[in-house]
């Protein structure tokens, strides 16, 4: 509780935002190191799985993260088939936490072992980690909770293969600075087309151009170095994970400032979805994870779909993703609607975040930056909502993705957010 008077509140909730979102802007993230989870990822225990979305556990548990900790399970060799997984999860043998609780994100189902590589972010300017997967692809893939003996061998080859190079490439990297940033990529990305959510075309072919001559000298066989190209060029998604983890640390910024009603997590997993807010630390604040409006991959239709997830929405936290979609016209042949509701979308975002960006400009908004800045209190406000950019996994275990497209935030999360914040500052 504060003795303070409401001008004088607002005075402090008005620095405290600007100050939030200077940090998220000015944030910046460099990609330094790779390697196995367990290795890097703080308070990652044997036998504990992180997740995408706020805390849930097994029995609550919607189809495609049921069917990523399946897949998980027989990965790590915990278990040796579907029923031995889902006895062990069952039981109680495995430690469920958020991705958010470790400082990492990771697409859809986001599960992630000890024995998964990740991606390691270093914010350059603030000093923060953060870590997320590598991108399996589209379609029949673990994170959209598919798990069969393809799916398995395409995670151990990353793991055995492709992170590796990545490794040695980042070696040689280090001999001339201390990483790629991450950043410069993506506002260069955006100009091309790209809004680093649900488009990535761009942002991945520019961070292969910075990284093939390092991947040239880095002593890796002819074969394997053409094939762990060809996958990464191959994937239009190959840099989401990478993006993402840039994105939390961006956010990861902005968070835990006195007096700010600025959102910092924004995530889903199937069955509900969080918020943070960084004037009220790590308290979660969630609702029931919306539907998702969008295209179908052929032979599916919209009563396959499960409800949204993934920790995927740290994109739009930061600014990118559908806040910066009107900078990628081309993105409608992948998640429907029209050119005009692109543009459309972005701005009546910004009718509820604090600031345009700094750095992501937006050509065809003659220049402006992407809206940034959630604040819970124009959303409650307004009632306009952030709108998310988004995979579809099907709704039953082991099948995987089934289209892409758009969700919508429910208010009430908001609102519940809002609540709690006027009881802790005394409002």
């Amino acid at each position: 509780m504060t003795s303070q008077s409401p001008n004088q509140i607002k005075d402090e909730i008005e620095k405290a935002n600007q100050q939030a979102v200077e940090r998220m802007m000015e944030s910046d993230p460099v990609w330094v190191d790779i390697g196995l989870a367990c290795k890097f990822l703080p308070g990652l225990k044997e036998k504990m799985m992180l997740h995408a979305g706020p805390p849930i556990e097994w029995d609550r548990m919607s189809g495609p993260v049921k069917g990523a900790v399946i897949g998980a399970s027989i990965y790590e060799g915990w278990a040796r088939d579907e029923a031995e997984a889902e006895r062990l999860a069952k039981s109680g043998e495995f430690a469920f936490e958020p991705n958010h609780h470790h400082d990492a994100v990771a697409p859809m189902a986001g599960i992630v072992t000890a024995n998964m590589p990740v991606y390691v972010v270093h914010d350059s300017k603030y000093g923060n980690k953060t870590y997320s997967n590598l991108n399996e692809g589209i379609g029949k893939v673990l994170r959209y909770g598919a798990y069969d003996d393809e799916v398995i061998t395409r995670l151990k080859w990353m793991r055995d293969t492709l992170a590796p190079t990545l490794e040695a490439t980042m070696r040689e990297i280090k001999k001339e600075k201390e990483g790629i940033s991450i950043k410069p990529i993506m506002a260069q990305a955006l100009g091309m087309g790209d809004e680093c959510h649900n488009r990535y075309m761009a942002t991945t072919a520019l961070f292969l151009k910075e990284i093939t001559p390092y991947l040239m000298r880095s002593g890796i066989d002819k074969q394997t170095m053409t094939e762990c190209f060809k996958f990464l060029a191959q994937n239009n998604f190959s840099l989401l994970n990478l993006g993402m983890a840039c994105a939390k640390a961006m956010t990861l910024a902005a968070h835990r400032i006195k007096y700010s009603t600025i959102v910092t997590v924004l995530t889903r997993n199937g069955t509900d979805m969080g918020v943070w807010v960084s004037g009220l630390d790590d308290k979660w604040f969630t609702a029931p994870a919306p539907k998702v409006k969008g295209l179908w991959f052929p032979g599916f239709t919209d009563e396959d779909a499960n409800p949204d997830l993934g920790d995927s929405a740290i994109m739009e936290t930061a600014g990118l993703g559908s806040f910066a979609v009107a900078a990628a016209p081309a993105v409608v042949s992948w998640m429907g609607g029209s050119v005009d509701e692109t543009i459309q979308n972005t701005e009546r975002m910004a009718q509820i975040t604090c600031a345009r960006h700094k750095y992501f400009s937006i050509p065809f908004l003659e220049g402006q930056g992407s809206p940034v800045g959630i604040d819970i209190r124009k959303v409650v406000r307004t009632g306009i909502t952030p709108t998310l950019n988004t995979g579809v996994a099907h709704k039953k275990p082991g099948i995987g993705q089934v289209g892409a497209g758009r969700a919508i935030t429910p208010i009430e999360i908001f609102k519940e957010a809002l609540k709690s914040y006027a009881q802790k500052y005394g409002l």
